[in-house]
């Protein structure tokens, strides 16, 4: 997943360069694992992500829409900007990514030997679609 930044052009400093086509493509694909994670986990309660920041060493929690538009952000400027945190967050309502992932792929799993057929195939990540 892409890290976050809080660098801003302006006339005496260019802003960042932009991203490659490899790094938008894993933007891309972000953005796509965001909406599954988003369609399995909100339902269940989940508010967003959390982010542990390399910056101030804190955790960030990100609700669904403003990851959203942070990765969108991202791939529009090269760059994300900074954004409150919600005041007080529970952290309970919030997971990280690796913990959305693995349950977007054992929610695969479960789908794919329920399939006819499916048995004994393994689980499928997001991005495998």
């Amino acid at each position: 997943m892409s890290s976050w930044d809080d660098a801003s052009g302006s006339a005496d400093q260019p802003g960042p360069p932009p991203l490659t086509m490899e790094e938008r493509a894993g933007v891309l694909d972000d953005l796509a694992e965001l909406e599954v994670f988003r369609t399995l986990l909100e339902p269940t309660g989940i508010k967003g992500i959390v982010v542990d920041c390399p910056d101030c060493d804190e955790e960030h929690h990100v609700d669904w829409a403003l990851m959203q538009a942070n990765l969108r952000q991202l791939l529009e400027e090269g760059q994300t900007g900074r954004h409150e945190p919600p005041f007080d967050p529970d952290p309970d309502d919030y997971v990280s990514w690796d913990y959305a992932s693995g349950y977007a792929d054992g929610i695969a799993a479960v789908a794919d030997r329920e399939e006819p057929g499916g048995e004994g195939r393994g689980g499928r990540h997001a991005r495998d679609d």
